[in-house]
């Protein structure tokens, strides 16, 4: 196995759960409720813990484009949002 792949796969996995878990914090900071920081923050680790469990699965051609349509989507959303409060 090369080093850098296994790098590149937990720093997908840690990433994944960073996302969920900076999404969670914005979510709860905008609601100012500190349980559900504290979910996402739980949501976050498990989300990172199962993507090192299928981390080769990020290689797949297929889960690649689904990650790129989730990317879009979370685009379109956090422009929507920005645009709502301009």
């Amino acid at each position: 196995m090369v080093p850098g792949k296994k790098t590149d796969k937990k720093g997908t996995a840690e990433s994944f759960g960073e996302m969920f878990r900076v999404f969670g914090e914005a979510i709860s900071e905008i609601f100012n409720d500190p349980q559900l920081k504290e979910k996402a923050r739980e949501f976050g680790d498990s989300a990172a813990n199962a993507a090192r469990t299928f981390g080769s699965r990020f290689q797949d051609e297929d889960v690649k484009a689904r990650f790129r349509a989730v990317g879009k989507a979370a685009q379109d959303f956090g422009k929507s949002i920005a645009d709502r409060f301009k």
